[in-house]
């Protein structure tokens, strides 16, 4: 595990942090008050293990001994089911549960769309020169294999089964919040009640900063820092979630123009109508599918879908800079 402690404050409950770099291709910062530092490693140490495990069984790249993983799911594409754990079954059901509500905007079947630009992404970054865009033909055939009906659950054997040999899945677009979710509610339930943790662009505050309703600050990073601003806003949240989808994360530049990540199903091509789309909510499984579902709709239609759910609030920060808010999202602003 690569993580440091660190504790400062002159007054007590002292102020500590983890942090640490291995899980889910970024960075994990673990933030509480504790007068306790052993205390406090050993709530650190156990969020560290429970993200790993979670971390192994969503990975789509890396095998692991003794687990079969949804790389493994992948690598047996149209051949037979694979036996998994049960928290893979459980997010393969809530990730097909989404992809209803967003009509599709959400849809972990999409891998084979995801890797090709996954590919050409990895290769730009290596060597600027040679980047280039993948043929839209070759994006259209493998969007022919991205039907989440052919993704197979057999609940009762504990099994997924991906039909068309042509398929994979992709789970990033839900697979952080998701695991950040199920691993901050476990350790509450273990007496971590008051904390915040965070990976990437996902930060779950669990209760208050202090026990007593003292909110936590959570910043949303400025996708424009040009302007001089590394923040766009300081929330205050209390037991809530933060997350944000933006163009900054993981792109590749081709004749002077930048490619994200965030894959738009129905051109194929990243999203441009926002730099990004920060969610505010209780659950960050919840939060991080909307980030990527509502950068990939018009503001039109992610407003109106945002206000239809309660106590979910949204910022977008349009591809003129302009920012866009629900209706209550700036209750959250720090004032």
């Amino acid at each position: 595990m690569l993580f440091g402690l660190a504790g400062c404050g002159a007054k007590r409950p002292v102020r500590r942090e983890a942090t640490f770099l291995r899980l889910f291709d970024t960075k994990t910062t673990i933030i509480a008050y504790m007068d306790d530092e052993e205390e406090f490693a050993w709530y650190a140490q156990m969020i560290y293990d429970s993200l790993e495990e979670y971390h192994r069984l969503f990975d789509i790249y890396n095998s692991y001994e003794g687990i079969s993983n949804l790389k493994t799911v992948n690598d047996m594409a149209g051949k037979a089911p694979v036996k998994v754990d049960r928290r893979i079954i459980d997010l393969l059901k809530y990730a097909k549960e989404w992809y209803e509500k967003t009509d599709g905007e959400i849809n972990v079947a999409f891998g084979a769309v995801l890797r090709i630009w996954h590919d050409y992404r990895e290769r730009g970054m290596e060597d600027p020169d040679a980047a280039g865009l993948p043929p839209l033909e070759a994006l259209r055939e493998a969007a022919e294999h991205t039907d989440i009906n052919k993704v197979i659950i057999d609940e009762e054997a504990s099994t997924v089964f991906l039909e068309d040999p042509g398929m994979s899945l992709d789970v990033g677009a839900i697979a952080k919040g998701y695991a950040v979710e199920q691993v901050s509610r476990m350790a509450a339930e273990k007496g971590f009640t008051s904390g915040l943790i965070s990976v990437g662009g996902n930060v779950r505050a669990v209760g208050s900063k202090d026990g007593s309703g003292t909110p936590w600050n959570v910043g949303i990073q400025n996708p424009d820092p040009g302007n001089g601003n590394a923040m766009l806003h300081v929330l205050d949240v209390t037991d809530a979630s933060v997350v944000t989808s933006g163009i900054y994360e993981r792109y590749y530049t081709v004749d002077g123009k930048n490619y994200h990540h965030i894959i738009d199903p129905d051109t194929l091509f990243p999203s441009e109508e926002y730099k990004s789309v920060s969610i505010v909510c209780k659950d960050s499984g919840m939060a991080d599918a909307l980030s990527t579902a509502i950068f990939n709709m018009s503001f039109e239609e992610g407003m109106v879908f945002i206000e239809s759910i309660p106590d979910t609030e949204a910022v977008w920060v349009l591809s003129s800079g302009e920012l866009k808010y629900s209706s209550h999202f700036r209750d959250y602003i720090r004032k």
